[in-house]
């Protein structure tokens, strides 16, 4: 198992949001999280995000346990072994499209050259190789996401975690960024997490599960 969770719980004042989730996921393995609104999802994935920590329970990720990781150790294990692609791209307005990219790399300690070279050879693999001079906002919705997952592969990551990753797009787009996340997996061999919405998403993913109410749930 590449990510092994067990009993985790989360609350935020009286709200118990997570009740105590058992979560695995294998290598190279692409596993969707649905559920309604405030079932749980998104906070599941920050814990397993390593953006937030649960009030109970343990978690390990390619065999570290993470909850006893803090401070630089904590955000140096992130940015080498998570990516995360959200449904707002958050890129930087001021920089490139390669730029964008290039960021975690260079965060990693990678000379210029190197990020350079790992991000020009992701977004080519994207078809972006006419786009890498442009800045966000030149670039179309489906372009700024594929450069949003290009910068969340660029450090080689064990796991990306997705959410809600297509929620912006139009049909043909999001039909065409659902299908890079199995192409990806299959050229790169990372683990993918998805929280969607979207049902035709989640009929593509290896395993789909289901949440209600801070609990998993036969759908």
């Amino acid at each position: 198992m590449i990510i092994q969770a067990t009993g985790i719980e989360k609350s935020f004042g009286d709200l118990k949001v997570l009740k105590g989730i058992d979560f695995q996921a294998d290598k190279a393995e692409v596993v969707s999280i649905m559920g309604a609104s405030g079932a749980g999802k998104s906070t599941l994935l920050q814990i397993l995000g390593t953006l937030s920590t649960p009030d109970a329970g343990t978690l390990q990720i390619d065999g570290t346990d993470v909850l006893h990781l803090s401070g630089k150790d904590l955000s140096a294990f992130r940015n080498l072994k998570i990516g995360f692609v959200f449904q707002f791209h958050h890129l930087l307005p001021e920089f490139t499209a390669l730029e964008n990219v290039m960021i975690p790399a260079l965060i990693a300690r990678r000379s210029d050259k190197d990020a350079r070279s790992a991000a020009a050879a992701l977004l080519r693999d994207m078809g972006l190789e006419e786009r890498l001079g442009h800045k966000p906002s030149e670039l179309s919705g489906g372009e700024q996401q594929r450069v949003a997952i290009a910068r969340a592969l660029v450090n080689k990551p064990s796991i990306v975690f997705a959410d809600e990753p297509s929620g912006n797009l139009d049909t043909k787009t999001k039909s065409e960024i659902h299908q890079l996340f199995f192409d990806l997996r299959d050229n790169y061999g990372q683990t993918v997490v998805i929280v969607t919405h979207d049902p035709g998403l989640s009929g593509m993913c290896d395993r789909s599960l289901f949440m209600r109410d801070g609990l998993f749930v036969d759908g």
